[in-house]
C-alpha cells in the first residue's frame, strides 16, 4: 500500500484510541478477545469495539496498530489513551487497581506527563512533550554528597559530568601546548604555574550559566518546575518533598523516570568521611594535591588523567581491567600512554581502610590496600582519595514498589521494552537507569525526545541504540563506534572478521618530538557482509571529533571499500582511516619510519 494510506490508516487509529474511553481492538472469534469485553460489560463500562477481522483491510490495520501499541496480538486495549496491552495485562491491571484508576477520566489528573528528573534526558523528554502541547511537570532534587555538595538544574552531566570534566581536560591540554610551543618558536622565561582556583571559579560559573538557562527554557515552555524529592504514592500519585521537608502531592496520567545515577562508595572504614567523588571534584575549592584515584572506570581515567596533566603526583588503583566494556586492546593503550606521562598504576588491589592524618585543604591520609590475587597489603600516603568504583541507579528510594515497577534488585536497574515502558503501562524509564542501555548523555536526550513524541505526537521512531559512538576524553583521546574486537569476535567469529589497523604521528606532534608509534587506529570488518565495519576505535588527538563523522558513516552501511574511496583529507589524524593496508592477521609491522 501507499505510505499515504498507511498514515491515513495511523490517523483513523489514534482518533479512535483518543476519543473513546474504552477501546478494544479485538477479533470476533478470539475467546481472550471475548473475555475482555465480558470483563468490561461486568463493570458496566461500556466500550467501543473494532472487529478486525470484519474489516475490509483488517490486516494493514493490525500492522499499523503494532506500530503504535507494539503488540502484535488482539485483543488490544486503550484505556483513556493509555494502552494496558492485552487480555492478561487487563486482568491483572484489573486485581491490582490500576484499570480503576485508568477508568477515571483523564481531567481528573493534574497533569498530562510528570518527569522524575532534570537531567539531559528528563529534560528533552519534558519540553519536547510541552512542545506538543501537554500539561507537564518536572520533579528535580539533588541529594547533597556526604562531603555536603549539591547543585542546580541540568543532572549529572551539566554540573558534575561531561561538561566541567571536558573543562579540565582542555586545562590539561592546554598545559601541553605551553610545553609543546617553545619548539614552535614561542619563548617566554617566567615560570608557568597553574590556579587550581581560578580555573574552578570559571568552570562553575559556566556551569551556573548553564543552570540558568534550563530553568529558563522551561520556563518558556510552561514546564512546571518544582525543586522536590519525588517518590510514587499510589497509581499516578506522587510526593513531592522539598528542601525543608515539605509535601505536596500531584498526580498524572503518565510518567517518566530519569532519575540517573550516583557514586557509590566503597563501604569501608573512613571513606565516606574523608574521599570524595566526582560529585565533589569538580567544585573542589583546593588544589588536591597528591591524590590516589580508586577505580579504572572512563571517569575514572579522565579525572587522573587531568589531574596528572595539571602537574599533581597521580596514582590509580585498579581492581581488575582498564575501561570495561570498552576494547580491551585500546583500553591498555590509554593506560600505558599515562603511565608514560607520570600517571601510576597499582594493579589488581582495592583499598581496606582510609584513615585521616591532618586536617586540611587537601589535609592527609592514609590509605591501606590489599591484593585482590594473594595477601599482599600496602599503605600510601595521599592528600585527597577519589572514589570511581560504581555508580547506583536512583530507583530504590522512590516508592516503584508501591505501583510495582519491577526494577532488577541487583544493580537496581529499571527493565523496559522496546518503547521504554515498564511493566506498568503509564509509566516509562529513560537513560542511566535503563537496563542494557548506554549510560550516555545523547542517549537519553534522543530517547526522551523520541519517546514524548511517540507519547504525544503521531510519532512511531524508537531509539536506535545501535553504533553508538562514544569518546574517552583521557590524557590522549579515544573514540569509537560500534563493537569492540571482543564483543565482535562473540557475536561473528574471529575467522569472519578482518581487522585493520595502523599507528599514526600526527603533524602537531613531530615538531614538537612526542613519541611516534603511540596514536592508533584499527576497524573490525565483517567479510560476510561486503566487509562492512562494525567496529571503529581511534587513540589520538581530538579522537570525538573524528569519530563523530565517520559514527554517521557507520549508520548508513559502510564499507571497507567505501573508506578506501573516500579521500583523506592531508594532514589530519582523521585521514588514517582511508588509507588502512595492514591487517592484524597478515602480522605484519605497522610501525612508523619517519613522517
Amino acid at each position: 500500500r501507499p505510505p499515504e494510506d498507511r498514515e491515513e490508516v495511523r490517523r483513523r487509529l489514534m482518533g479512535l484510541i483518543e476519543g473513546n474511553r474504552v477501546m478494544i481492538f479485538s477479533k470476533s472469534y478470539c475467546p481472550y478477545s471475548t473475555r475482555v469485553k465480558e470483563l468490561f460489560s461486568s463493570l458496566g463500562i461500556g466500550c467501543n469495539i473494532l472487529e478486525l477481522d470484519q474489516i475490509d483491510d483488517g490486516a494493514n490495520v493490525q500492522e499499523v496498530l503494532s506500530e503504535i501499541s507494539n503488540q502484535k496480538t488482539v485483543p488490544n486495549i486503550f484505556v483513556n489513551k493509555v494502552h494496558v496491552g492485552g487480555c492478561d495485562r487487563t486482568f491483572q491491571a484489573h486485581q491490582n487497581g490500576l484499570l480503576q484508576k485508568l477508568l477515571q477520566e483523564d481531567s481528573a489528573y493534574d497533569y498530562d506527563l510528570i518527569v522524575i528528573g532534570g537531567g539531559s534526558g528528563g529534560l528533552a523528554c519534558a519540553k519536547e512533550a510541552a512542545i506538543l502541547g501537554k500539561k507537564v511537570m518536572v520533579l528535580d532534587f539533588v541529594v547533597p554528597s556526604p562531603q555536603g555538595t549539591s547543585w542546580g538544574l541540568g543532572g549529572t552531566c551539566v554540573n558534575v559530568g561531561c561538561i566541567p570534566k571536558k573543562l579540565m581536560h582542555q586545562a590539561a591540554l592546554l598545559g601541553q601546548a605551553l610545553h609543546d610551543s617553545r619548539k614552535f618558536g614561542w619563548e617566554y622565561n617566567q615560570h608557568v604555574r597553574h590556579s587550581w582556583e581560578t580555573m574552578i571559579e570559571a568552570v562553575q560559573n559556566h556551569i551556573g550559566s548553564l543552570n540558568w538557562g534550563y530553568r529558563l527554557s522551561l520556563r518558556e515552555k510552561s514546564v512546571a518546575y518544582v525543586n522536590s524529592y519525588g517518590e510514587f504514592v499510589e497509581h499516578h500519585k506522587i510526593k513531592a518533598t522539598n528542601r525543608k521537608g515539605q509535601e505536596t502531592c500531584y498526580t498524572a496520567a503518565k510518567f517518566v523516570i530519569a532519575t540517573g545515577e550516583r557514586p557509590r562508595y566503597l563501604g569501608i572504614q573512613g571513606d565516606k568521611e574523608y574521599c570524595i567523588t566526582s560529585d565533589d571534584l569538580f567544585s573542589l575549592p583546593h588544589c588536591p594535591g597528591k591524590t590516589l584515584v580508586v577505580g579504572a572506570s572512563y571517569v575514572a581515567l579522565e579525572c587522573a588523567g587531568f589531574l596528572a596533566g595539571l602537574g599533581l603526583e597521580v596514582t590509580v588503583m585498579v581492581r581488575s581491567v582498564l575501561l570495561r566494556g570498552f576494547d580491551q586492546e585500546m583500553a591498555e593503550k590509554v593506560g600505558s600512554y599515562m603511565e608514560q606521562h607520570g600517571v601510576k598504576f597499582l594493579r589488581k588491589f582495592v583499598p581496606v581502610m582510609v584513615q585521616q592524618l591532618e586536617k586540611g585543604s587537601p589535609g592527609k591520609l592514609k590509605v591501606s590496600a590489599k591484593s585482590t590475587e594473594g595477601p599482599e597489603t600496602i599503605e600510601g600516603i595521599y592528600n585527597t582519595l577519589l572514589i570511581f568504583v560504581i555508580s547506583d541507579p536512583c530507583t530504590r528510594k522512590i516508592g516503584l514498589e508501591k505501583i510495582g515497577v519491577k526494577i532488577n534488585e541487583k544493580n537496581g536497574k529499571i527493565p523496559v521494552n522496546d518503547v521504554e515502558q515498564t511493566n506498568v503501562p503509564y509509566v516509562f524509564a529513560i537513560g542511566d537507569v535503563l537496563e542494557g542501555k548506554p549510560e550516555l548523555t545523547p542517549v537519553a536526550i534522543q530517547a526522551g525526545k523520541l519517546l514524548a513524541r511517540r507519547l504525544f505526537g503521531a510519532a512511531s521512531e524508537k531509539c536506535d541504540y545501535v553504533n553508538i559512538p562514544t569518546a574517552v576524553f583521557t590524557p590522549l583521546e579515544y573514540g569509537c563506534c560500534g563493537l569492540s574486537e571482543e564483543k565482535a569476535v562473540e557475536a561473528y567469529k574471529k575467522e569472519n572478521l578482518e581487522v585493520f589497523h595502523s599507528f599514526f604521528w600526527p603533524l602537531e606532534w613531530t615538531l614538537a618530538g612526542r613519541d611516534n608509534n603511540t596514536c592508533y587506529a584499527k576497524i573490525i570488518c565483517n567479510k560476510l557482509d561486503h566487509d562492512r565495519i562494525i567496529g571503529l576505535h581511534i587513540l589520538g588527538p581530538n579522537a570525538g571529533e573524528v569519530t563523530q563523522g565517520f559514527a554517521a558513516a557507520m549508520k548508513c552501511g559502510l564499507t571497507k571499500q567505501q573508506l578506501d574511496d573516500t579521500i583523506g583529507i592531508h594532514p589530519t589524524c582523521g585521514e588514517v582511516f582511508t588509507a588502512l593496508e595492514i591487517t592484524k592477521s597478515s602480522g605484519l609491522d605497522i610501525t612508523q619510519k619517519g613522517c
